[in-house]
């Protein structure tokens, strides 16, 4: 075992790049895809503006116009952090005049409404691109094609793909998230699309939830996190089991941490295939229900094996 004065120094960590320093970003997008876009174009440099409809008028004073900030305060800050927020009217001629004038000096536009609502403001890409011809729109929506004008959501978009499997909600909002970054993977294609095409055209791409969706649902679809799948419980080394004092996230998969895992329950590893017999499953389960949180910490480190104990 390595002691503290063979270990190899981690080397510095490099600055963040910035790819998108310069660009220049206005979102429409309300409640969590298009701010989550949002936070990551920030992360790459970019400088963003947020146009909300003003607040609800029965809302205190100061109120955001997108529900995020209404029922969940704290994760709006969050998504907000350093992007300049403004209120927009846009189903007035003021609203209108101001969202223009922005779009003058605007790289991308980001937007999360359906076809049918951008061509009532006005903001139809033949329109759009007509008015401002080097503006570039990513355009978020639930479904793709004939299907945007479905209404949905992070769930409903989960569920067509097979990634509800109980009555109990997915821990995490995964569409909203993975369509997040699959629109901050459009804004990016976008600008250097018009930076290698040397046009000075703008382009406009369609960025849909429920193909977020059905992207993180490929492992699902191609049997891996199945029951009877490697990561979907069939390997008695990737699995969650119950410990003494609380429940253990097990991830011992490749070969060499399966004999880790093995050789500290006792359990004599003759092949890969060990990790897929009942046996090796009550083996690895009777002997880390011995174990506490503690004791299986320092097991993991100790032994390579990786693992996450939670306590309680």
């Amino acid at each position: 075992m390595a002691t503290a004065s063979t270990v190899p120094p981690s080397p510095a960590a490099a600055p963040p790049l910035k790819p998108l320093r310069g660009v220049r970003v206005l979102s429409l997008a309300l409640n969590l895809p298009g701010p989550g876009a949002l936070m990551r174009l920030r992360a790459m440099g970019a400088t963003c503006t947020k146009a909300e409809p003003p607040a609800p008028r029965n809302m205190p004073a100061g109120t955001s116009g997108d529900p995020m900030g209404q029922y969940n305060k704290g994760a709006y800050t969050t998504l907000h952090a350093g992007i300049k927020v403004i209120s927009v009217d846009l189903k007035t001629d003021k609203g209108q005049a101001a969202l223009h004038k922005a779009l003058e000096r605007t790289d991308v536009l980001l937007s999360s409404f359906r076809p049918s609502a951008l061509e009532k403001l006005g903001l139809g890409w033949k329109t759009l691109h007509k008015r401002h011809p080097a503006l570039s729109h990513v355009a978020i929506v639930g479904a793709p094609g004939a299907r945007a004008e479905e209404p949905g959501h992070d769930l409903t978009y989960l569920a067509d793909n097979g990634l509800v499997t109980g009555l109990d909600l997915p821990a995490t909002l995964f569409a909203d998230m993975g369509g997040a970054l699959m629109a901050s993977e459009a804004v990016l294609k976008a600008v250097l699309a018009q930076r290698l095409g040397k046009t000075g055209k703008g382009s406009f791409q369609e960025v849909a939830l429920s193909e977020a969706a059905a992207w993180l649902a490929l492992p699902r679809h191609w049997g891996l996190t199945l029951p009877g799948g490697a990561v979907g419980g069939a390997h008695a080394g990737y699995k969650v089991y119950p410990c003494k004092d609380g429940r253990v996230a097990v991830a011992a998969l490749e070969p060499h941490f399966a004999a880790a895992l093995c050789a500290a329950a006792g359990v004599p590893m003759a092949s890969l295939m060990t990790l897929f017999a009942p046996a090796t499953h009550a083996a690895i389960a009777a002997f880390l229900l011995t174990q506490t949180c503690k004791q299986l910490d320092r097991l993991g480190v100790e032994k390579d094996i990786p693992l996450h104990t939670m306590g309680g």
